[in-house]
């Protein structure tokens, strides 16, 4: 089983394969390309016939067009001679030149309708002209794409992606052998530890046997300050507590 799910066949050996295994892997494509030199020639024949079509057909396009402003012309100036001859109670006169105006006008329309079938026309060519072009790059990028699957076979990408993982594991397992800490004494640590905690039992029996020094403020030795205007009570008690003080 694959990465992609599928089984691996095994390779078939075949007369046909054996006489044709050491013929060039390009050599088909060459035939066909052999093969379709003609069908190019057509190809470049039907595009410059197309060319010359639709510039034929522009050309006529143009045609009609300056027939079309020429004929404009004619109905403006047969539009001022109708006006004119109303004008000259000419109503005879008048009428004639509408109904020639008429008659143009009838053309123009003619033309009008040619003018869109021309214009389809070349529409259409060159829509089918660019249809040609893309159909070569399309078939081109399908040979391209056969060309790359002949490189990248999915039995090939199976194998390179095995090769991959195999890779991966074994980096893995490098990176995980030089990541074991290197400490000789890892095998004495729950001794070592033991040790620590019989320390720190006889740091603590020291302390308890350590006597407790207690420090008493200092006495002043010097004479209590005279109370100024003291009564004759408070210097007795004065001289009482100095007593007392020179005592301890």
């Amino acid at each position: 089983m694959n990465w992609f799910g599928r089984t691996k066949k095994a390779p078939e050996h075949s007369a046909v394969s054996s006489t044709t295994g050491s013929r060039p892997a390009s050599s088909g494509r060459a035939g066909v390309a052999r093969g379709g030199g003609g069908g190019g020639a057509a190809t470049t024949a039907i595009q410059t016939n197309t060319a010359n079509t639709v510039v034929a057909l522009r050309e006529s396009i143009n045609t009609n067009e300056k027939r079309e402003a020429h004929l404009q012309k004619r109905i403006d100036l047969l539009n001022e001679e109708a006006k004119t001859k109303m004008a000259k109670k000419d109503k005879k006169g008048a009428l004639f030149a509408l109904k020639r105006r008429k008659l143009i006008e009838t053309e123009l329309d003619k033309i009008a309708n040619i003018k869109m079938t021309l214009e389809t026309q070349v529409m259409n060519l060159e829509s089918a002209q660019q249809n040609i072009v893309t159909f070569k790059v399309m078939d081109a990028a399908k040979g391209a794409m056969a060309d790359i699957r002949k490189v990248t076979d999915i039995e090939k990408v199976d194998d390179l992606m095995d090769g991959i993982k195999d890779e991966m594991e074994m980096a893995d397992e490098i990176s995980n052998a030089l990541a074991q800490p290197i400490d000789p004494f890892m095998a004495d640590e729950d001794e070592l530890l033991a040790e620590l905690e019989e320390l720190a039992v006889e740091d603590a029996e020291e302390q308890l046997l350590r006597p407790t020094v207690t420090e008493y403020p200092t006495v002043p030795s010097t004479k209590l300050p005279t109370i100024m205007n003291a009564t004759k009570e408070e210097e007795e008690e004065l001289r009482l507590l100095e007593a007392e003080l020179a005592g301890m």
